[in-house]
This record gives structure tokens, C-alpha cells and sequence, in this order.
């Protein structure tokens, strides 16, 4: 097979993990981005990076839902050949979501199982325990006492971004692939990028700009950001096994585990494309929802306080799409890495059908 090369606009989840994905396959890829690799403001790395899509159907789907059911299968892949080509490790965990609510916010926690059980194919509705007290306290000890039960989700799982998104660019650069980072594109054509007055001509353009690259988007389904933002806090005395989502009236507060005690801390999502810092109605609602889960996090050190913008069509589906000649993975909104691999997986099995389909 000759060796297509491939020109990606946007190196955030969805660019760079289609770069490796192509590259791996044996094509020739360059790679574009308005900012440095290690940038942490982008929305690939303002992220918990859950893997719900049982949780996320309450807000979501069947299309998010077929998604994220594909890309649970692939993650695991996925991260094993990265460390075993010695990108590095990337911190991966798939031991369900746990859902609980304070006693005046039962209703809360009963109308989104009800929700689920009714949006659940019938196959999927095992995967959904109702947990009392003492089961509760079994799954999640240091949650023991302070709820009178909760919501198990099983098989749901997260990994840790930043260190998914530091093994692919080792692992791009070790392929071949041809960065242009801190290099804005001003357009994409089909066969062709627009950067710093610069054409660069490929057999094959894909845009994965995000927000960016809103003006190519038809008036008739329109891309716009979403703020969301994010707390990272470091408690030692805490540990949690699995994701802890905590209902209330207003929104769904996640905690999502890492590595070394650390933990991400979200809930807002704001229409708004403001993309400055955090403000302090959201550090309040985060940091307070957050110690109502647990005391202790009363003493936690915050590490991070950070926005973004995810962009978002108007049906809040992770979109693929081919318009005049150039493929366009964007919409990825709040479901970035739950639905990414999914679509990833989807274009190079349309880029390159021939190819050997084991890797994908």
C-alpha cells in the first residue's frame, strides 16, 4: 500500500490519537497545533476523563451510548500498546462508578436511576446495583456511614489524561510523525492545510480543531464551546477505589481517583465561551459539594484550578463527518474520551479499508 500522507488540523485527544493510530497503520502524518504539546489548557487536559457511558446516558443518547460502549472495548487495547512500544504508563482503572446522594437529595438519585432504567437497553440494566448501606460500605469503605446507599455502575472506568496524552506524543515522535506545534491553521481544504501563509498539500485532511475550528461549520449545525472547569486536589486522607458522583438538585458533582492521592474535581458546565480562569461561585460549589462528600477533604491541597471549552453541536453528539473533501471529528462536548476511540477507530477504518484491521 502506498503511503498516504495525512495532514491533521488540532492535536488535542481526537488529533493526536488518530496521529498514532494512522502512524501505527504506516502512514505519513503531520501534525498542526496553535499550541505546544505540553500546553495544560486545552480541553483534552481539562478533563476527569471518566469512562461512564452507563452514567452519561442520562444525559446523553443511544448514538453516545453505542459510542462509549465501543470505545470501553478499545481503551484497554489501546493503553497496553503504548506501554508495551515503552511510551510510558498511563494510569487506567475500570471498577464501575459509584452514585450516591445526601439524605435531601434522595429524589435526585432515584429520578436518574429511574431515568436509566428506562434509556438502557435491556441487556445492559445488570450492570446498574442498588447498594445499601452496608454494600455501599463495602465497595467504597471510606464512604461507610455517610450514606444510606447508592448506585453501582458496573464496569464503567477513568484513566489519567495528561499521562495518555504524553505517551502518544512520545509515541507519534518515535513513529515519524511531523509536528507543527504553536503553528495556528487558518483553513482546511481537501487535500490541502492553510498555516502561516503556508499551503501544505496531503492525499488526505482531517480537522480535529475543536472550537477552533467553529467558522467551518454549517450555519445549519452549528459548533460552539461550552465552558467547563475542573478542581485537582491532593488529600491523603481519602481512598477511593472507583469514580464517586454525588447527585443535587442543580448538578452532578464527580471525583475521579488518580495516582498519588490526587483527585479531579468537576461539575460545572457552563453556555458560555468564556475560556478565562475558573471563577469563585464554581471553586465554592466544588470545594463545598467536595468536603460534604468526605471531612477530610476539608485539608486537601488544591493542585489545579482550570477551564476550557468543549465544543458541542446542537445534538451533543460526537460527530464524524466528510464535507468537500475533508473529514471532520469534532462535537466530542462532555464525552471526549468516553466516545473518542470509537471515532478514531471509525476513520481509519474509512481511510484505509484495506488495511489490516488487528491494530485498529
Amino acid at each position: 500500500m502506498d503511503r498516504l500522507h495525512i495532514g491533521i488540523a488540532g492535536a488535542g485527544l481526537a488529533g493526536r490519537t488518530l496521529a498514532w493510530r494512522l502512524l501505527r497503520a504506516g502512514c505519513r502524518v503531520s501534525l498542526f497545533d496553535a499550541r505546544r504539546r505540553d500546553d495544560l489548557s486545552t480541553a483534552s487536559m481539562t478533563a476527569a476523563a471518566m469512562l461512564a457511558p452507563l452514567a452519561e446516558l442520562a444525559v446523553s443518547d443511544d448514538v453516545v451510548f453505542a459510542q462509549g460502549q465501543r470505545s470501553m472495548q478499545l481503551w484497554p487495547k489501546w493503553i497496553a500498546e503504548l506501554k508495551d512500544a515503552g511510551a510510558g504508563e498511563v494510569y487506567f482503572r475500570q471498577q464501575g462508578t459509584l452514585v450516591v446522594a445526601h439524605a435531601a437529595d434522595q429524589s435526585s438519585l432515584e429520578h436518574f436511576t429511574r431515568l436509566l432504567q428506562h434509556k438502557l437497553p435491556q441487556a445492559c440494566r445488570t450492570q446498574m446495583k442498588s447498594l445499601d448501606g452496608a454494600a455501599l460500605a463495602q465497595h467504597e469503605p471510606a464512604l461507610a456511614g455517610r450514606f444510606g446507599g447508592g448506585l453501582f455502575l458496573e464496569g464503567e472506568g477513568q484513566l489519567a489524561n495528561d499521562q495518555w496524552m504524553a505517551a502518544l506524543a512520545v509515541e507519534i515522535d518515535r513513529l515519524g510523525g511531523h509536528w507543527h506545534e504553536g503553528r495556528a491553521v487558518e483553513g482546511v481544504e481537501e487535500k490541502r492545510l492553510l498555516c502561516g501563509g503556508e499551503t501544505h498539500g496531503f492525499d488526505v485532511t482531517v480537522d480535529t480543531r475543536g472550537v477552533g475550528s467553529k467558522a467551518q461549520w454549517p450555519a445549519s449545525n452549528p459548533l460552539r464551546g461550552v465552558r467547563g472547569e475542573v478542581l485537582t486536589v491532593e488529600c491523603a486522607g481519602v481512598q477511593l477505589q472507583r469514580p464517586v458522583r454525588l447527585m443535587h438538585p442543580r448538578y452532578q458533582l464527580y471525583v475521579a481517583p488518580r495516582p498519588n492521592q490526587q483527585f479531579v474535581v468537576g461539575a460545572t458546565e457552563l453556555e458560555s465561551e468564556d475560556s478565562g480562569p475558573v471563577t469563585l461561585r464554581s471553586t465554592l460549589e466544588l470545594g463545598s459539594a467536595l468536603h460534604s462528600l468526605h471531612p477530610a477533604f476539608g485539608e486537601a491541597r488544591v493542585l489545579r484550578l482550570a477551564a476550557a471549552l468543549r465544543p458541542a453541536l446542537d445534538d451533543h453528539r460526537p460527530t464524524l463527518a466528510l464535507r468537500d473533501g475533508v473529514w471532520h471529528l469534532n462535537g466530542l462536548y462532555r464525552h471526549g474520551y468516553l466516545c473518542a476511540p470509537a471515532l478514531v477507530d471509525e476513520l481509519v477504518r474509512q481511510l484505509l479499508p484495506a488495511a489490516d484491521k488487528e491494530s485498529t
